[in-house]
C-alpha cells in the first residue's frame, strides 16, 4: 500500500486525495515545476466537479466533459499544448490512485491523449554541412592553426550529443581504447536520468583532430573547459565563416545528426538509444524526422 494513500479511499473528496498526490510527486523527487503544473491543472478539475462528488464517483464521462468545458465553456482560452498537458495530469493522477488501490477503476484510462507536434528544429543541408565543415577545417589548417571549432562541431554533428552534455563531458568519459572501437561515454549524476546515458562511436577523423585539439588546450578536467555562450560563439562565428544564412547551434546540430542517421537508415531504436530519449520522446521525434526527411530528401 502506498503509504501517502493509505487514508484515501473512494469516498475521499478530491482536494484531500490532491494533497496526498503532492506529497507523492514530492517523495518521487518531480521537479517543483512539475508538480505546480500537475496541481494546477486538478485545481482546475476542482472548480468544475460538485465540490462533494468523491473520488470513486468521477466517471470518464465527468472528464470528457471537464475537457469540452476547457476547449469551449471556459472564458480563458486552452490551447492545444496547454490541453495536451491537462490530459496528462489527469491520466497521471487517477493511474496512481488505480494503482495504488484506492479507487476500483480508472477514469481517465479511457480519456484520449492529445499529443501536439511543436515546430519542426531547422537542420543544415547537406551542402551546409559540408561548408560549415570547410570553414571549420580552415581554421584547423591555417598558419596559427585552431583544432577546438573542428573538434567541437563534427563532434556535435558525429553524435547528436546536447549542449548540457557537452559541457558535462570530461576526459575520463572518453573511451579510446576501446577493443569495440572509440566510444564517447555520456553519463548523468541523477539516478533519474539513468536512461539517457549511453556509449556513442566516435570516428577515427575526430579522433585526429581531438588530439590535435588536446596539444593545443590542453584541458585537465573538461573536454570543452569554457562556458556555454563562448562555445555557442564558436558555433555561430562558423556560421558566419561558411556564408551560412543559419546560426548553426547545438540543437540544430543535433537533429542534423540526428536526420543524418534517419536517413542512413540505422535501425530506429539504435537510433532513439544514440539520442538517449525516451519511448515516450521518441513518438514525437520519430514523426518530425519522418517529415524533415520528407523536407530534406537524402
Amino acid at each position: 500500500m502506498n503509504s501517502f494513500s493509505s487514508h484515501i479511499t473512494p469516498q475521499t473528496l478530491l482536494p484531500a486525495a490532491l494533497q496526498g498526490w503532492e506529497m507523492y510527486l514530492k517523495d518521487q523527487g518531480r521537479s517543483p515545476y512539475t508538480i505546480k503544473a500537475f496541481l494546477g491543472d486538478m485545481n482546475l478539475l476542482l472548480n468544475f466537479l460538485p465540490p462533494d462528488q468523491p473520488i470513486g464517483a468521477i466517471s470518464t464521462r465527468d472528464l470528457n466533459n471537464f475537457l469540452h468545458w476547457l476547449q469551449n465553456g471556459r472564458d480563458v482560452p486552452c490551447s492545444p499544448k496547454s490541453l495536451a498537458r491537462r490530459i496528462t495530469s489527469l491520466k497521471a493522477f487517477f493511474r496512481w490512485l488505480h494503482q495504488a488501490g484506492r479507487i476500483p477503476a480508472d477514469p481517465a484510462e479511457k480519456v484520449l491523449q492529445q499529443s501536439v507536434l511543436s515546430p519542426l528544429p531547422q537542420v543544415l543541408t547537406l551542402a551546409e554541412q559540408q561548408a560549415i565543415h570547410q570553414a571549420a577545417l580552415t581554421l584547423y589548417q591555417a598558419a596559427r592553426p585552431d583544432a577546438r571549432p573542428l573538434t567541437l562541431l563534427t563532434l556535435l554533428l558525429q553524435t547528436g550529443i546536447k549542449k548540457s552534455e557537452c559541457l558535462n563531458l570530461h576526459l575520463n568519459h572518453l573511451n579510446l581504447e576501446s577493443p569495440n572501437g572509440a566510444l564517447i561515454c555520456i553519463r548523468y549524476a541523477n539516478t533519474r536520468n539513468r536512461y539517457k546515458e549511453r556509449d556513442i562511436p566516435l570516428s577515427a577523423e575526430w579522433i585526429r583532430y581531438y588530439q590535435t585539439y588536446l596539444l593545443q588546450y590542453n584541458p585537465t578536467e573538461q573536454v570543452f573547459p569554457w562556458s556555454p555562450r563562448r562555445l555557442e560563439y564558436i558555433l555561430e562565428d562558423l556560421s558566419l565563416a561558411a556564408a551560412l544564412d543559419k546560426h548553426v547551434s547545438f540543437d540544430m546540430c543535433r537533429w542534423t545528426c540526428a536526420l543524418n542517421d534517419w536517413q542512413s537508415g540505422m535501425d530506429k531504436e539504435t537510433l532513439r538509444q544514440k539520442l538517449g530519449v525516451s519511448a515516450i520522446q521518441w513518438r514525437e521525434i520519430q514523426l518530425k524526422l519522418r517529415h524533415l526527411s520528407e523536407q530534406y530528401p537524402a
